[in-house]
């Protein structure tokens, strides 16, 4: 059967001529998309998201411009396919036997703990320092502000806000230091 007739035969919804039509062309399709990326299952995929295109545009299409459209589809897909695969690199499998000797990203429990109980010893801290110092430290080191903006903040001087984050930060070290030697002690 001839391109024409089989287009027009799946422009009327002819199923079988559709299957024909598939077979038809489908190794040319997998063959540009495969010498574009070199890879048999990207091809194969490459070849079917083709042919759905095609079945979406039947309308479009006449016998004489099929060819030339699907080698233009086929070249124009496999290209986009290797920009997206640029973009987004493929991951690389291990085998099950490399990844278990793979480390943890994540805390074990007692790092964990150990973190939380600094926070919280931190906090504590925190908690005991001058109303001033405590906002500075809060601002300068926790929020990361400034010195010119906390000082505008607060309407204090500039040169004020350097003396007071370095004695607040002096303060926090000793309060944290005494309150570990209580907590210590228990």
């Amino acid at each position: 059967m001839d391109c024409e007739t089989l287009l027009n035969r799946c422009k009327e919804g002819d199923e079988l001529a559709w299957a024909a039509l598939i077979r038809q062309y489908q190794g040319r399709v997998y063959s540009i998309a495969y010498h574009y990326v070199g890879n048999t299952e990207d091809a194969r995929d490459l070849a079917q998201e083709i042919f759905v295109r095609l079945y979406r545009t039947l309308d479009h299409v006449d016998g004489q411009t099929l060819l030339p459209w699907m080698i233009r589809v086929a070249r124009n897909a496999s290209i986009d396919f290797l920009r997206r695969r640029k973009a987004r690199p493929p991951g690389h499998d291990l085998a099950a036997d490399e990844m278990r000797d793979l480390p943890s990203q994540e805390q074990s429990p007692e790092e964990w703990c150990a973190a939380d109980d600094r926070r919280r010893l931190v906090h504590r801290a925190l908690r005991k320092l001058t109303n001033l110092n405590r906002e500075i430290i809060i601002l300068k080191e926790i929020q990361g502000m400034s010195v010119q903006d906390i000082a505008s903040l607060l309407g204090v001087p500039v040169g004020t806000v350097k003396s007071r984050s370095n004695r607040a930060r002096i303060e926090l070290a000793e309060t944290v230091i005494a309150l570990e030697g209580v907590s210590g002690q228990k």
